[in-house]
């Protein structure tokens, strides 16, 4: 029964099947005492679980001492071992990576040495990557859910012969060079966009008239006096069931954050009725949608009509003042915000605040050069992260098939 659904032709007959404690050893390092100088900054490497995410480690953030090492539980690991994430901060629990050098480790991460005779580290890496969700809820119960070297040992493994590890490996291995190269093309893309858009609205950098000439000094204005409308909404009373499930789209905060910059749908809708009762409204589509609270300050332009709660301020534009110009401004602005937040369990601003945003804004010939410029940076960097969805997505397929 232990076959994989998708096999390369080559290979045939049953995996084999054992606990993982039985084919590797397992064991983990330690941290020399923080306190103590002449611990710390020598020439060993020292490995944290904050640098385990599914990818090889190169290199280490931070490098021991030899009297680190020998005052410590630390240990040095060869190049090759696996390390598991045991705890940590976030999904950083039951991720793991090969290291690339010889290194040392903190006490959270569980060290893999597989048997070479029987075992490939890089086919274990895939297996043990694959079953991430399994591996996490095989954790302690407690006030820190967390792995140990016992758990570690009892997972349950799967394999084929060496052959057949390694060449699966190595497929996966190309397949994960193509989703860090995107990786890495989407990051620089990224940073580039974040570069020029600084240059761009402190005016470093400018666009010319079709004819060469210059375009005419930027103007300072509230934001509130380039809107027809601007106007937050208003939540339906949750308790009336009538004012909900209906076909009018209701936007909530974590439908901005999912979607960025566009806002095609909304996972929440109320009725005519929850409409009537709240002092929410019909948003037109191409509308500024400005979160006042929760996710501050965070921007998107809406491509339906939809509703919104009082968290968000819609703005509806005057003529002369291009849309996507104003979501780039409000963008950029982003970085001043703090100093508008007001304090409390909760920061937030209020739509007068927002009104009163005072940003720079230059004449609509020059505010289209910025708009198209800045768009099209975030087409190559959409199609880039559809270019890694699609890879993982197929990368999880395979796994799925080729693995039992």
């Amino acid at each position: 029964m232990n076959v994989p659904k998708l096999r390369f032709p080559e290979f045939e007959g049953a995996w084999e099947h054992r606990k993982l404690g039985d084919v590797a050893d397992i064991s983990s390092g330690g941290t020399p005492s923080r306190t103590n100088v002449s611990y710390w900054n020598g020439n060993i490497p020292w490995i944290s679980t904050n640098q385990i995410d599914f990818n090889t480690i190169i290199d280490a953030d931070e490098k021991i001492t030899e009297s680190g090492l020998k005052n410590s539980s630390a240990k040095i690991f060869p190049k090759g071992t696996l390390l598991m994430a045991m705890y940590g901060q976030g999904k950083t629990r039951g991720k793991v990576a090969l290291l690339g050098i010889a290194a040392s480790t903190n006490q959270a991460c569980g060290a893999i040495i597989p048997n070479e005779k029987i075992l490939s580290s890089s086919y274990l890496s895939q297996n043990l990557s694959n079953r991430y969700d399994e591996i996490r809820n095989m954790s302690n119960q407690g006030g820190q859910e967390n792995l140990s070297g016992t758990i570690i040992k009892s997972i349950d493994l799967t394999f084929p012969k060496l052959p057949e590890q390694c060449k699966l490996a190595n497929l996966f291995v190309v397949i994960d060079k193509k989703i860090s190269t995107h990786k890495k093309k989407k990051g620089i893309l990224e940073q580039y966009k974040k570069n020029i858009m600084k240059q761009l609205f402190t005016k470093e950098l400018r666009f010319k008239d079709e004819d060469g000439s210059e375009f005419t000094d930027w103007e300072e204005i509230k934001l509130g006096e380039i809107c027809e409308i601007a106007k937050s909404g208003g939540t339906p009373t949750s308790t009336n069931r009538e004012y909900y499930n209906g076909d009018i789209p209701f936007l909530s905060i974590s439908d901005m954050t999912l979607q960025g910059k566009y806002l095609n749908y909304t996972s929440s809708f109320i009725s005519k009725k929850g409409l009537e009762n709240s002092s929410s409204w019909i948003v037109p589509i191409n509308s500024i949608i400005y979160s006042m609270y929760a996710s501050v300050g965070f921007v998107a332009i809406n491509k339906i009509q939809l509703a919104t709660s009082q968290a968000v301020l819609n703005l509806i534009l005057k003529e002369g003042y291009n849309i996507e110009f104003v979501y780039y401004a409000l963008v950029e602005f982003q970085s001043k915000l703090a100093k508008f937040i007001t304090t409390g369990t909760q920061g937030n601003v209020n739509a007068m605040t927002v009104k009163g945003f005072q940003i720079q804004v230059p004449c609509i010939l020059e505010q289209s050069k910025i708009a198209t410029f800045l768009s099209s940076l975030d087409t190559k960097i959409a199609q880039t992260s559809l270019q890694i969805e699609k890879l993982q997505l197929w990368k999880k397929g395979l796994l799925q098939q080729m693995f039992v």
